[in-house]
């Protein structure tokens, strides 16, 4: 048969067509096979980036993202909760020898815990020295794997940097309704930071109400209270008189922070101080008093009125690369030399060797400052701290003054103490003293100074000077000695 030119053509073209199609097919095949690849590595990669997410890369536990799902598949499944761990001094141990050292601690305190986990429990690393543990089972069940924990995590090991113990708080919260879920974490660091600071005795495990909650807004308020007094200077300063032992002259005056508060009335230093401190207003706070009692002793000195003025230094004034010279400043601002001012610091801040604190003592010494160690006999100077500190005197610690007249053991440290600081060329000041009795025990042990509410409690600036202004009306209407309206001799000061 005879085939056509176009049949001749068309074949060709047919089998290019054909061989085309099967190329499209075999591209569209590999499209699909390597679009089905790269899902499959997404997933994966994204399976992995949610663990790194839920994940905690030092410890191999969860962070708190990986524990609040957790939590959140446990809801139905009956009753659980979170057991917060804190490792007691981890941030100054982390401080003292650096962050390999506590990255050790960590992975450690991990490997431990891990340990103690019950069938269905799971762990996370938080931050720092923080874990927590969601649980399941009664409160019986996370009690009894709390105290493990803690007994666990205190068994010593060896380190470089010698015997290791793990000292932790914990804090344990249930899930009483579906939504707690949402905030076990929170509610269980919360009973674990009471265990820490010791606010549920002396354990070391803490079971968390709901009216820790409430005192957590409280404190929140108060500390805005706090705040806005310090920045308005709504606190205010009142003087309690020290006087001579032998003559019961009044020689000097301790300024008192007090806070009258427009709803809680009259707050001690007991409760502010401490929360100034943490929150990070003493260093204003400080200042403040500082400046305040240089002026008033300035007024004083204007009226005739010869008193070294005392000021409480705290730890973390210590610590302040300026504290010196803010007091040199103020001094010189209100005409004051550096012997009529006291600085008190208590024994515990004054045998911290830090080289800040080392430093600023030796300014202190420097520019002629009055230094007291207060509340001394509660901590555990050595001679040769003592003899190397520029104090001028000690003060004998309250607690052993209450007990003076009933206690052999009271007046024998006592007595060490005037003898100690005699033997320091030291003088030495008794505080709380109430009674008579305390007062004629102190005078024989050779005390030089006496503060207490025998004498005077401590009284407002207004009051003071309403007292010095009154002085012709005669001693006995005045509840000081004489002594305090005595005129001075500006010269001299």
């Amino acid at each position: 048969m005879k085939v056509s030119p176009f049949d001749e053509l068309s074949l060709p073209l047919i089998g290019l067509s054909l061989l085309a199609a099967v190329v499209a097919l075999l591209l569209m095949m590999r499209e699909r096979w390597k679009s089905a690849r790269i899902s499959r590595e997404l997933q994966v990669v994204s399976r992995q980036k949610n663990e790194l997410e839920r994940g905690d890369a030092l410890t191999g536990l969860l962070n708190r993202k990986g524990l609040e799902a957790a939590l959140r598949a446990m809801v139905d499944d009956g009753e659980h909760g979170v057991i917060v761990v804190l490792l007691d001094h981890y941030r100054r141990m982390r401080q003292a020898f650096g962050q390999e050292f506590g990255d050790f601690i960590v992975k450690l305190a991990a490997q431990r815990i891990v340990g103690c986990l019950p069938a269905g429990a799971v762990a996370a690393h938080l931050e720092g020295g923080e874990f927590a543990l969601a649980v399941r089972g009664t409160r019986s069940d996370l009690m009894e794997t709390a105290e493990l924990l803690f007994q666990q995590l205190a068994l010593p090991v060896q380190s470089a940097k010698g015997q290791l113990i793990l000292v932790s708080s914990l804090g344990i919260a249930l899930a009483q309704r579906p939504e707690d879920h949402l905030r076990l974490i929170e509610f269980a660091s919360l009973a674990a930071e009471r265990a820490a600071n010791g606010l549920e005795g002396e354990g070391r495990i803490c079971i968390y109400d709901p009216l820790f909650a409430e005192e957590a807004r409280a404190q929140a308020f108060f500390l805005n209270d706090l705040r806005t007094a310090v920045e308005n200077k709504e606190l205010t300063l009142f003087f309690q008189p020290k006087v001579d032992a032998q003559t019961l002259q009044i020689t000097a005056a301790e300024a008192l922070l007090r806070w009258q508060h427009p709803v809680r009335g009259n707050i001690t230093p007991s409760v502010f101080v401490p929360l100034a401190e943490s929150s990070g207003l003493m260093g204003a706070l400080g200042r403040w008093v500082i400046e305040e009692s240089c002026r008033v002793a300035a007024l004083w000195r204007g009226m005739g009125l010869r008193m070294r003025v005392a000021v409480n230094i705290s730890a973390l004034q210590m610590q302040e690369d300026d504290l010196v010279d803010h007091i040199q400043r103020c001094l010189e601002r209100y005409g004051l030399q550096p012997d009529r001012f006291t600085c008190e610091i208590t024994e515990s801040v004054a045998m911290q060797h830090t080289a800040k604190a080392t430093a600023t003592f030796e300014r202190m010494r420097s520019l002629g400052l009055h230094v007291s160690i207060d509340d001394f006999g509660t901590g555990y100077s050595s001679l040769a701290a003592l003899r190397r500190l520029p104090a001028s005197e000690l003060k004998v610690d309250r607690a052993f003054v209450a007990d003076l007249e009933h206690s052999e053991d009271a007046r024998s440290i006592a007595a060490s103490i005037v003898s100690l600081g005699k033997a320091l060329n030291l003088k030495v000041v008794a505080e709380g003293v109430e009674t008579r009795g305390q007062c004629e025990l102190l005078m024989l042990m050779g005390c030089d100074e006496l503060q207490g509410f025998l004498f005077s409690k401590p009284i407002s600036v207004e009051d003071m000077m309403k007292l010095i202004a009154a002085k012709d009306t005669g001693p006995e209407s005045l509840p000081f000695s004489d002594s305090l309206f005595r005129t001075t001799n500006l010269a001299s000061l």
